[in-house]
């Protein structure tokens, strides 16, 4: 067997992590065609979900996912979704994944937050009993929603922080908002003790990045204009910053168009705390064992430091201790 062989055979039997996954934009084809109401071929359906091969930016990214938000309005969608989710990332070994959504995109007149929560929540359980795979739930404050909606997020969350509910994210079109618009959000959510990350330099801003350390953020999603500021790079290692990399993601956003200027190893080489993700399962076209594999043959990425990404990854999830524990074991 050559080496080839052997590193593919490794990432397609290794446990796998996923910390950076988007609900709706990761839904299965069987499931947009039970809960969308729409009666399209699967090609039509696949021309609606999946960023296009020549998307220019995350703002042509995003209009994916008005499909699958409109999947999520009930209970029985958003605990069937999350299922969906966890039972597609169990098939390729899978054992713990973070799942983020944007809760107020679910609101209406049937549907409060509370009821978004536990539908969430009802998911992961099942998924658990039925698949063995841990999880998570990290809400979605939307850049381009108020202020005022975004506080509603922290603060009707706080009961289920740590029973399922782990963390805040800041999403959105990142080009249009940046991180200095929300300070008021993360004080808050450090006055309540809610962690967060925030997506950060997928854009080319590395002031967003700053801004995130500045504000307090445990990790950042994507993280990709970090290269351009060496010094910041020394700052991240010391504060031990997470770096949420979704390569695939990252070359359909134009966060970075060069397979030769991609910072995973860069990142890896200066002691970051870099993980490799999925992002959007669908409209990506993805999953953890593709995005390894893409990483070692077209990022310069060796074995050892598969052992590593997945290290990372544990070190940064905002997983239990006891589910760290576990994770540590499985390698």
């Amino acid at each position: 067997m050559n080496n080839s062989n052997s590193i593919s055979d490794y990432i397609n039997t290794m446990p796998k992590i996923d910390l950076h996954c988007h609900l709706d934009g990761s839904f299965s084809l069987d499931y947009i065609k039970a809960y969308s109401g729409l009666n399209l071929t699967d090609d039509v359906l696949i021309s609606k979900l999946q960023a296009p091969k020549d998307c220019d930016s995350l703002t042509t990214y995003l209009t994916c996912f008005d499909i699958p938000i409109s999947c999520i309005q009930t209970k029985k969608g958003i605990t069937h979704g999350v299922l969906d989710l966890i039972r597609e990332a169990s098939q390729e070994g899978v054992y713990y994944i973070e799942i983020r959504f944007a809760p107020s995109c679910s609101i209406n007149s049937s549907l409060n937050y509370k009821d978004v929560y536990e539908a969430a929540l009802e998911g992961c359980k099942k998924g658990l009993a039925l698949y063995n795979v841990h999880s998570n739930i990290i809400l979605c404050a939307m850049r381009h929603h108020s202020m005022d909606m975004n506080l509603e997020v922290i603060h009707t969350a706080m009961d289920y922080l740590g029973y399922g509910i782990c963390a805040l994210d800041l999403a959105g079109d990142e080009s249009a908002f940046a991180n200095s618009c929300f300070v008021e959000l993360f004080e808050e959510a450090k006055r309540l003790g809610m962690p967060f990350t925030i997506h950060s330099g997928e854009c080319g801003s590395v002031d967003n990045i700053k801004t995130a350390m500045d504000l307090g953020a445990k990790r950042v999603g994507h993280g990709i204009a970090l290269y351009k500021d060496p010094y910041l790079v020394k700052e991240c290692k010391k504060q031990g910053l997470g770096l949420e990399l979704c390569p695939t993601s990252n070359f359909q956003t134009k966060a970075s168009s060069n397979y030769k200027d991609y910072p995973l190893k860069y990142f890896l080489e200066n002691g970051l705390l870099a993980t490799v993700n999925t992002d959007n399962r669908t409209v990506s076209n993805t999953n953890m064992t593709k995005e390894l594999a893409f990483v070692v043959n077209q990022l310069g990425i060796e074995e050892k430091d598969l052992l590593t990404l997945y290290k990372n990854s544990i070190e940064i999830s905002f997983a239990s201790d006891n589910i760290k524990d576990y994770l540590y074991k499985l390698i």
